[in-house]
């Protein structure tokens, strides 16, 4: 039986999301065969190119569609319901889009060439900012990497890590220290200019492609620096709050729904031949699904009105909400995971059997602790914003 989409508000999205709807029941199939070899899911994407998904947050203007934020969420929490790895690898695309769409920090013709390489090429891009030394760079290690000035542009060498997506990008934005100043760069990197290192190989998210990219003596023209990193990671630019990271706690509720799903049909259909009815009928298994529901509910619930509140937002609301995205994701995040674990407790021991995708599930959905902003970052703006009001301004 399907479940009805709960949050889908008009006939425009519920079309959409079906094309969604029909894809993701495709990457379901393949799903295991992707984890168990930890390959990349190369038919998931080009089904996704060829459905135009790829290009649903480009402008209008450009040829996409200019789908809204909350749109975007409705499609990549669908997505991850059929395989979290592709669903997160696509959503660090459709995501950056709609960011860049927003904020507009690129020159607009080199926009305008993303767009519409995208709309006619179905081109990825990605950003790749993680390095060995440095780790995730929203903790502000400075990168490595360098960027040396030469006639007309810049050569970069460097190695970038958890570079999500990397074998289908035809776009990599790189950060790099410029050398002789203390600036950290963007710059805008063909994917063919790069060596990709297969060095993926995790228990969770195992199809994402996150590997490592070299950049070897890379020549990047002066056009392709595309902005300044400062202190911290903070981007020389305007700032939209950061929705569209929202892309992430969606990944993992999408994958919390599909541990639901298994779990509750199990529960309806499951009867040992010890009891005269199924198991959902066991008061212990049923408040185990209705702490599953009460947990997605409330995160899913939370995401959303966020989500719509993002969309309707003027560009000073946006960045306000900044501790409030970072409260979706957590939120969202350990939710998934209690949801998973619940499943796993009503299927009991055959959960564990790796013809099951439960135990795919429970190990996709702990990635989720890994991805930005991290837990502690979260409550640390939390507890920034609540004593705010209260906080007496420096003297002069």
């Amino acid at each position: 039986m399907e479940r009805e989409h709960r949050f889908i508000r008009n006939e425009t999205e519920r079309s959409r999301w079906q094309v969604i709807h029909a894809l993701s029941r495709q990457f379901a199939a393949r799903a295991a065969e992707h984890d168990q070899a930890a390959s990349f899911p190369h038919e998931n994407i080009a089904d996704l190119r060829a459905c135009g998904y790829v290009h649903w947050t480009v402008p209008k203007a450009y040829g996409g569609e200019e789908i809204s934020l909350y749109e975007m969420l409705l499609c990549q929490e669908e997505l991850a319901r059929g395989d979290g790895s592709t669903a997160l690898a696509i959503g660090w695309h459709v995501g950056m889009m709609l960011n860049l769409r927003t904020t507009r920090p690129f020159p607009e013709d080199v926009f305008a060439e993303v767009c519409r390489s995208c709309v006619t090429d179905g081109a990825l891009i990605n950003s790749c900012a993680t390095e060995p030394a440095t780790g995730s760079p929203s903790r502000g290690g400075k990168p490595q990497t360098r960027a040396v000035p030469v006639d007309g542009g810049y050569r970069i060498r460097g190695r970038k890590t958890f570079s999500t997506l990397s074998p289908a990008l035809s776009w990599i934005l790189v950060t790099a220290t410029v050398e002789g100043t203390d600036e950290v760069g963007e710059f805008l990197v063909r994917g063919e200019q790069v060596r990709i290192e297969e060095t993926w190989n995790t228990m969770s998210m195992r199809a994402t492609g996150s590997h490592d990219i070299v950049l070897e003596d890379v020549f990047v023209p002066e056009r392709y620096r595309v902005g300044t990193v400062g202190p911290g990671g903070q981007k020389a630019r305007q700032d939209d709050g950061g929705g569209w990271m929202l892309h992430i706690p969606a990944c993992y509720l999408g994958i919390a729904l599909a541990a639901r799903d298994i779990a509750a049909e199990y529960a309806a259909t499951y009867q040992p031949n010890s009891l005269p009815h199924p198991i959902a009928q066991v008061p212990h298994i049923q408040e185990k699904l209705g702490q599953m529901e009460l947990k997605l509910l409330a995160a899913r619930t939370l995401m959303y009105d966020l989500a719509a509140r993002w969309d309707s937002g003027s560009p000073e609301a946006r960045v306000a909400m900044k501790h409030e995205f970072g409260a979706a994701k957590t939120l969202a995040t350990n939710a998934a995971i209690e949801v998973v674990d619940l499943a796993m407790r009503i299927v009991g021991a055959r959960s564990l059997w790796r013809d099951m995708p439960l135990e795919r599930l429970y190990r996709d959905v702990r990635a989720g602790l890994h991805n930005p902003p991290m837990d502690d970052a979260t409550y640390r703006m939390l507890a920034q914003a609540a004593v705010a009001p209260y906080t007496k301004a420096p003297q002069a």
